[in-house]
Order: structure tokens, then C-alpha cells, then sequence
């Protein structure tokens, strides 16, 4: 639609509309529709009218206009709910209108209003319900203080809008005498996800998000692809997409970013991690994931997936796995699968250079606009004008309409103007694309634009971006310096660099990483370059070298430091640089440099196993350990207690035996008390889990021996609970208690809250065990808070079933149930199948108390042999279960009926007995 009226320019306040629930209403309504839609309309156009109001579009139920003041558009927004309100309609289905207001300053074209503001003002109005009028901030500081006709603000507070960008702070229109209380608004914070913020809005592409939002939506459609070259805007595509769809999956919608990862091998881990799931022992990642999957209705974002098309087969086996999981997917190519949709991006809207179209028309291309925004955003003051914009029409269809050549070529509008950009530009595309004739033509178009934009920069911003291509996943500002220094003859050139190349558009910033530190960020598309640029200049070996020596320094740094007061911000820091450490793994292998490799997975593999990442940490150790060569004895005594422990936590003792046995023997010959007490102990607990106690108290007694010796509280600490766990199982609390105490007086000294609620747990255990009900529930509340606090949630559930044992023993079974069920359901997603059995007792004594005699052998049954299968005895408070309430339900019912229920659980497997119980949790819920 050509705007032929003048439209109000310079400061603007925006005003959109649309009918809630206008395809019920047609269905409701059929033929009469036509006439509520043109009475709807002459309502708003007349109340719109009286305020000053200019109308720019129509279409269907919606409305887009525009007003000189914000009060204009305030008091015609008022008017309008009043005339809607007051209107009678057909069988009394009134027709409820959503209105968003915002006030910026667009550019005015042939087509009407276009720029960022128009596309913020449809988010506003989307996140509302019918009846309400939204407002933003933008348009509340242009208010009096008080309103006309007693009209009042309700601050709505922060809001993620479905443009991904910064939160938006809302402000609700309150009305006398119409309705004023709404549900919650309709933005990103409704459903769980993890889509990242955007620096700027999405520009065009209405039609690209509506078609792919069209087929997700539709039934038996799970996997769609966007395909296309580097620089076609398909990650951009694809999070508008998925943030459109964020009230369509009721667990969420989660972006995996693939970009920083070549070995298929590594999507599930990938996964896996964006979605906080941690390997069970005994069980691969891979099912791990897909039993996290199983019942989720749920959207996974697959970005940059071209570099793992052999891992497509794995996205098949979720989607088979998962029936209400959906996948979208962005690569160069197809993944050629079964099901697979695939939806071609095409580039932005260009003008036909063969054409003549006056300014006004050309500056609503798409690309147009994307050139303003960006160029804008480099020089605030630039604007489209009838005598540049040409210049930049042309610029955007030279550039193919391609959003990543289009932003590098903004980027230069700070030194050059539209016209001679336009020249040193098709200058330099035409003598680049003489040599690159065999590559398909957009993507000879992007590199060449990369390449001109490179030869740009001086040479020392050239090193520095060369440089920078040896990091994944992004740098801070202090790897950068220490890798990357010096780019010239001048130390200290990183950080002014650095700034260049973002201003340029060669690098990106992103404010914070999950440490809260800022980072440097890569598009992978300008990555590639980069790395033949380093490749081409003899310095790839060296960089990576750097890169290497920078990240082992830097986790051998953190290593102790995630024992510490600090740890939480420590585990976000390693978490932050986990690709970076991947590729410094890789490149220390690939060098067959087994001793550095060895180092930087010993000193990680507290940390990785912290956040569960126990196969990949199992895989490095083991890859590096079957290269030849040798390393200290200190390195691979760190890295064989490393592999022992791993293996420990999965539950496989016979991996776990020989490796910490390795580790002891290196450790005592190196006269390394610390890790020879931490081996020690680990070995302790294995054979308490075995059931041989006597081995058990040895490894224990020598632990403490060592310790003493040593004189350090850590060991001191870790070596006191490992004895006091041989007396706890052998069922002398007393003794327990006073070691689990001294422990923990060492642990609180050192800040180590980790330790700090492992032991107040234990203690917790022993005070159920002496019948100290009271005192079991403090230590235990402190535990579960700490473990809270710290993101822990194998802390969590643990603290929670011990609670859930206190809380029966007492003779609250309703509460002790609903304990218990919190704590199964966090065993079962951590993968923690000790604690899940000991839930299994718990629940089998809450169902003796509650007269379901059945159930408590049934569970009983399956707990029993579930101890067989990893290879654990039950712990004392379990047997004060099987002691105290087995008993009850063995009288309430016939030993022929309880044994045939206790044999049903027997052979019900974990999975089947965990699904069992939380699905009957009811029947163990508090009655009224």
C-alpha cells in the first residue's frame, strides 16, 4: 500500500490493535462477522479521529495508526475500550480489542512508517489480552502526571518481549468502569527457555517467521531445517521464529548453539547442557537425555548444524524418543532425515537495480532498512535522504540482499559516505569475484564483502583478527590480551583493537557471559575466514599454543578456587569457557602433547563433574591416557584419581578400584599427602558400598593417618567424614556424630559450602538414626538451603530424602511424601539412582503407615533389587525402614498376597519402579 496523505514526523507515538480471538468469532458468528468487523472499525477510527489521530494501515482486524502527542494516542486508546465497551453486539459476543502504544521517531517512506519503532509497538501490543491498552516507557515519560477522566498507569514492571531484545518496562492504561484485571502478559517470561537477547529487533523477514511459525504448528511436522549460505540471517530467523512459538510448548523452547563444536560425537553433550541434564550412572548421556525428553512438550533450536550432519541420525533418535519434542534446525545444507522439512531462507528484499524507483519507495526494502539500523548504530546521526538513499539501495543489492555483508558494509558509513562506500565497494567486488568464479554467487558475495572489509583494517587490526579465530565460543577481554599480545611492535594494542573490530562488525560483544564478565564473540562465518587469514600467516601453531597454555593455566588457577568461598562464581567462569577448553583438548592430542592434555582434564574434572558432564570428562581422560609417552607422576597421579573418581560417581567400581589405587600408589611415592588421603577415602567409600566394611576402616584409618601428618584442614576434613561413615554404616552413631562434627567445624573454616552441606546432611542422618527428630530437621533445612543456594541439586535431593525419613519417622507420612517426591523426581533427572532408592524406602514405609500393605511390598521389592543392580548395600536409615515399618504391612496382609507384590517390584527395573511412584505419588499425598 502506497501512504499518498502526510504521515506525522519526528517524535511519534505508535498505535496498533487487534481482535482477541478473532477466528472464534468468525466461526461463532459466520456471515455476520463482515458486519461486527466494519462496526468494530467505525467504533476505533471514530474515537481515533477526535484525538488527532492519523490511520497508516488496515489490515484484517488490526489497526495501525499514528499520533502527533502521546496523550493523543492515550486518550484515543480510552475512548476506543469505551465505545468497544458500550457497543451492543450480536448474541452478546463482544468483540475485545488489544491496543499497544509506543512513541519513537520512524522513517517515513512511500509504504508508510518503517524502522524499529514499528516493529516494537506490534510487540507490545501482542503481549497484551482484549480489553487492556499497553504502554512503554518511551511513552509514559511523555505523560502529565495525572491523567484526564481519572485514567490511571499500572506498572507492569520488566518485560521480555518477542523481539528478544533488552526487557521492556510496561505500563497498563487503568480505565474507571471498564474490566482492569488481566493474566499475566503474553511475553517470553510465560514459558521456561534460554533464547538469547538480541542486540537489535529483527528487520523484515514478516513473511519468513510467518511461513516457518505455520509449520511448526502443524500436526505430524517435528523437524524443520532452515537452509541456506553463511550470512543469510538463519540463526536470526530462527530465534523469531522460536520466539513466536514460546506459548506453544508448554516445557519450553531452548536454543543449542552448535557453532563452537565439529565432532558430532559432542552433540548430545551439547544438548544435554542447554537443558541442565546430567548423566545418570550406569546409563549413557544419550538415554539420559532422551528419558529427560520422553514426556516434554518442547522446542529444540538447533544452530549452525552443517559441521555435524553426521549427528543427524541422533536428532532422529529424540524425536522418536520424544513424541511431543519438535526440532528446528539452521544448516547450509539439509540433514537429509526422515520427517525433515526443509525451508529455504531466501536473502532480504533488494530494489531491481534495472528499475527506477523514487527514494521513498526505495528506503522500505528490507535491506534498506537493515542498512539504516546498523549504519545508525555506528553513527546515530545518519539518516535515509534523497540523495544517499540510492547509494545505499544499491549497496544492499550488490550485497545480494545478504544481512551479514549488508551489516559489515554499514559498519563503514563512519568514515565513508553512502556514494563512496558504494565505490571503493563495487570496486572491490568486482576485481575479488574474477577469481572465485567455480563458488556459488552469494557466497562468493559474502566472503568477498569479509575480504574487503579485512583489507580495510591496518595490519595490526588484521593479526589481532586473524588472531582471534583460535578461540570457540568467544574470549574475555583477558584471554584475548594473553593469547592475542602483541599485535605490533606496542604491548597493550588488544584492547583498542578489539574495539575497532567491534565497531567495524567484525566482532561482537556480549555483555555477560554466565560469569558476569563481558566477551568477544566471533560469527562463525567470519570465523572461517579468520582462520585461513591465521592459517595463511605461519602463526596458527603458535596461537594455538597460547590458546592451549593460557586455558590449562587458567584451570589449574581455578582448581582449588572450586573448593573455595568463590566456587560459584569459579564454576560459571570454567562454564563460560568450556568450547575453548574442548579445542585446547583437541589440539593437545592432536600435538600427541599427552602431559598438557593430562593437565588441563585433571585440573577440570572437579568442575566438569560438578555440572555432570561425566562421559566427556571420562572420554578425554581415557583418550589421553591411551596416547604413549611419559608425563610426571604428579600429572597422571592428579588425572588416575581424576579417571578413578569419575568412574566412582558413575558407579562403575571396577574402573573406579584400579584407578584409585593407581592414583594412591603415585601419590605415596610422590609424598603428596592430599591426594593420596582424597584417593584413600574415595576407596573407603567404594567398599563401603560393596559391603566390605573391613577394607573399608583400613582405607579410612590410613586417610586420617596421612592427614594428621600433613597437618591440612582439607584432608584433615575429608579424611574425618570417610571414617565416620564406617561407623555410621556399622551403626555406631555416637562415633559417627562426633567425626561428621569435626569435619564439619574444619569445612565451615575453610568457606567450602559444598562440603559444608554434604556434612550437615550426615549429620542430619545420624540424629533420625538417634531419635533426635528436632535436630535432624535443623541440620537438614540448612543443608537443602545451602545446597539451593549453590545450584546444587544433587545436594538438594539428598538433603530432601534424609528429611522425608526424619519427617515419617515423626508420624507425619502426608508432608514426609511430598519431601520425598520432590527429592525422587530431582534423583531421577540428576540420574543419582542411590538416592532414588533410598526415596523407594522412604515411600515404601509413608504407604506401611497409610494402610497400603501392597504397595509397601511392591516398592520394597523394587528398592531391594535395585541395591543388587548398583551394587550398594542399604544404608542405616534404610534398614531403620525395612526394621520399623516393614512390619506393619507385613500383618495387614496375607504373606502369599505380600510376597507376589514384593516379587512385582523385584522385577520392575529403576525406570519402571521411579515412573511407578511418582505417577501414584497421589495415593501417598496428605488425606483430608
Amino acid at each position: 500500500m502506497q501512504v499518498e496523505r502526510s504521515l506525522p514526523t519526528g517524535t511519534v507515538s505508535l498505535l496498533c490493535t487487534d481482535i482477541e480471538g478473532s477466528t472464534r468469532l468468525l466461526h461463532t458468528l459466520g456471515e455476520r462477522y463482515a458486519e461486527a468487523l466494519a462496526e468494530h472499525r467505525r467504533l476505533l477510527r471514530t474515537a481515533f479521529a477526535e484525538h488527532r489521530g492519523c490511520e497508516v494501515d488496515t489490515q484484517g482486524d488490526a489497526f495501525f495508526y499514528a499520533f502527533p502527542r502521546a496523550h493523543d494516542a492515550v486518550a484515543g486508546a480510552v475512548a476506543a475500550q469505551r465505545a468497544l465497551a458500550a457497543h451492543v453486539w450480536p448474541e452478546d459476543l463482544a468483540i475485545r480489542v488489544r491496543i499497544g502504544i509506543h512513541t519513537g521517531e520512524p522513517t517515513v517512506t512511500a509504504e508508510g512508517y518503517v524502522g524499529i519503532d514499528v516493529h516494537r509497538v506490534a510487540r507490545v501490543m501482542s503481549a497484551g489480552h482484549g480489553g487492556q491498552v499497553l504502554l512503554t516507557q518511551s511513552t509514559r515519560d511523555l505523560l502529565p502526571e495525572e491523567l484526564s477522566d481519572a485514567v490511571s498507569l499500572r506498572d507492569l514492571g520488566e518485560h521480555r518481549l518477542k523481539d528478544l531484545t533488552q526487557p521492556q518496562r510496561l505500563y497498563q492504561l487503568v480505565i474507571p468502569g471498564l474490566e482492569n484485571d488481566f493474566p499475566a502478559l503474553k511475553t517470553l517470561e510465560g514459558r521456561p527457555t534460554n533464547l538469547p537477547i538480541q542486540p537489535t529487533v529483527l528487520i523484515g523477514r514478516e513473511q519468513q517467521v510467518k511461513e516457518a511459525v505455520a509449520l511448526l504448528r502443524r500436526e505430524g511436522i517435528r523437524l524443520v531445517t532452515l537452509t541456506g549460505p553463511g550470512g543469510t540471517g538463519k540463526t536470526r530467523l530462527s530465534l523469531q521464529v522460536a520466539a513466536e512459538l514460546v506459548a506453544d510448548f508448554e516445557d519450553g523452547v531452548f536454543f543449542v548453539d552448535l557453532a563452537a563444536i565439529s565432532d558430532p560425537h559432542l552433540f548430545i553433550a551439547t544438548v544435554a547442557q542447554t537443558l541442565a541434564v546430567r548423566e545418570r550412572p550406569g546409563q549413557s548421556l544419550s538415554e539420559t537425555l532422551k528419558d529427560y525428553l520422553r514426556d516434554k512438550h518442547l522446542l529444540l533450536v538447533l544452530d549452525n548444524f552443517e559441521q555435524l550432519l553426521d549427528a543427524g541420525p541422533a536428532v532422529s533418535a529424540l524425536l522418536a524418543a520424544a513424541s511431543n519434542l519438535k526440532a528446528l534446525v539452521t544448516s547450509r545444507a539439509p540433514l537429509h532425515l526422515s520427517g525433515e522439512h526443509e525451508y529455504s531462507v531466501p536473502p532480504l528484499a533488494v530494489p531491481d537495480l534495472g528499475e527506477s524507483e523514487p527514494p521513498s519507495i526505495l528506503a522500505a526494502y528490507e535491506a534498506v532498512q537493515l542498512f539504516l539500523a546498523r549504519a545508525q548504530a555506528v553513527k546515530p546521526e545518519f539518516e535515509l535522504t534523497s540523495e544517499n538513499t540510492p547509494a545505499v539501495a544499491e549497496i544492499c543489492a550488490r550485497l545480494d540482499g545478504l544481512p551479514l555483508a549488508i551489516e559489515l558494509g554499514a559498519a563503514r558509513v563512519r568514515m565513508l559516505g553512502p556514494q563512496a562506500l558504494l565505490g571503493r565497494l563495487s570496486e572491490r567486488l568486482a576485481l575479488l569475484t574474477e577469481g572465485t568464479r567455480d563458488a556459488p554467487a552469494r557466497q562468493r558475495t559474502l566472503r568477498d564483502t569479509i575480504e574487503w572489509s579485512y583489507d580495510l583494517l591496518d595490519s595490526s587490526e588484521q593479526r589481532l583478527f586473524a588472531r582471534q579465530s583460535v578461540f570457540l565460543g568467544g574470549a574475555t577481554i583477558e584471554a584475548a590480551e594473553a593469547v592475542c599480545e602483541p599485535v605490533d611492535e606496542l604491548e597493550g594494542a588488544v584492547f583498542d583493537g578489539i574495539a575497532s573490530l567491534v565497531e567495524k562488525s567484525l566482532l561482537r560483544r556480549q555483555d555477560e557471559g554466565r560469569a558476569g564478565e563481558s566477551r568477544i564473540l566471533m560469527l562463525e562465518t567470519i570465523r572461517e575466514y579468520a582462520l585461513d587469514r591465521l592459517e595463511r600467516s605461519g602463526e596458527e601453531a603458535l596461537l594455538r599454543q597460547r590458546h592451549a597454555n593460557y586455558f590449562v593455566a587458567l584451570a589449574e588457577e581455578a582448581e582449588p578456587e572450586i573448593l573455595g568461598v568463590d566456587q560459584i562464581a569459579w564454576l560459571e567462569r570454567l562454564e563460560d569457557e568450556r568450547d575453548n577448553f574442548r579445542a585446547a583438548l583437541g589440539w593437545s592430542l592432536e600435538r600427541r602433547d599427552t602431559e598438557l592434555a593430562l593437565r588441563l582434564i585433571g585440573s577440570l574434572r572437579r568442575a566438569w563433574v560438578a555440572r555432570g558432564y561425566l562421559s566427556e570428562t571420562r572420554t578425554w581422560l581415557e583418550a589421553a591416557f591411551e596416547q604413549s609417552g611419559a608425563v610426571p607422576p604428579q600429572v597422571e597421579a592428579k588425572a588416575r584419581y581424576g579417571l578413578g573418581r569419575v568412574a566412582l560417581v558413575q558407579g562403575d567400581y571396577d574402573q573406579a578400584i584400579p584407578s584409585l589405587e593407581q592414583s594412591a600408589r603415585l601419590f605415596r611415592e610422590l609424598a603428596e599427602a592430599e591426594g593420596l588421603v582424597f584417593s584413600l577415602a574415595d576407596l573407603s567409600f567404594v567398599a563401603t558400598a560393596q559391603g566390605r566394611p573391613a577394607d573399608a576402616q583400613r582405607f579410612a584409618d590410613e586417610a586420617l593417618e596421612e592427614a594428621n601428618a600433613a597437618g591440612n584442614d582439607r584432608t584433615i576434613a575429608a579424611a574425618l567424614h570417610s571414617l565416620a561413615c564406617t561407623k555410621l554404616d556399622a551403626d555406631e552413631y555416637g562415633e559417627a556424630r562426633a567425626l561428621f562434627e569435626q569435619s564439619l567445624a574444619l569445612r565451615r573454616k575453610l568457606g567450602d559450602k559444598r562440603n559444608i552441606a554434604n556434612s550437615l546432611s550426615y549429620l542430619g542422618s545420624v540424629a533420625l538414626l538417634e531419635g533426635d527428630y528436632d535436630s535432624a530437621t535443623a541440620l537438614l533445612d540448612e543443608s537443602v538451603a545451602l545446597g539451593r543456594d549453590l545450584g546444587n541439586l544433587l545436594i538438594v535431593s539428598v538433603g530432601l530424602a534424609n528429611e522425608s525419613l526424619v519427617t515419617l519417622a515423626a508420624g507425619d507420612a502426608g508432608r514426609a511424601a511430598a519431601l520425598c517426591i520432590e527429592s525422587l523426581a530431582l534423583s531421577r533427572e540428576l540420574g543419582d539412582k542411590r538416592t532414588s532408592v533410598e526415596c523407594l524406602h522412604a515411600l515404601a514405609g509413608i504407604a506401611a503407615v497409610q494402610a497400603e500393605p501392597l504397595r509397601t511390598a511392591l516398592l520394597s521389592g523394587a528398592a531391594a533389587s535395585l541395591h543388587a543392580e548398583i551394587k550398594a548395600s542399604p544404608s542405616p536409615a534404610e534398614r531403620m525402614v525395612g526394621e520399623r515399618f516393614l512390619p506393619i504391612a507385613r500383618a495387614a496382609v496375607d504373606d502369599q498376597s505380600f510376597e507376589a507384590a514384593w516379587a512385582e517390584g523385584r522385577q520392575m527395573g529403576y525406570d519402571a519402579a521411579v515412573t511407578y511412584a511418582l505417577e501414584n505419588s497421589h495415593a501417598l499425598r496428605p488425606r483430608e
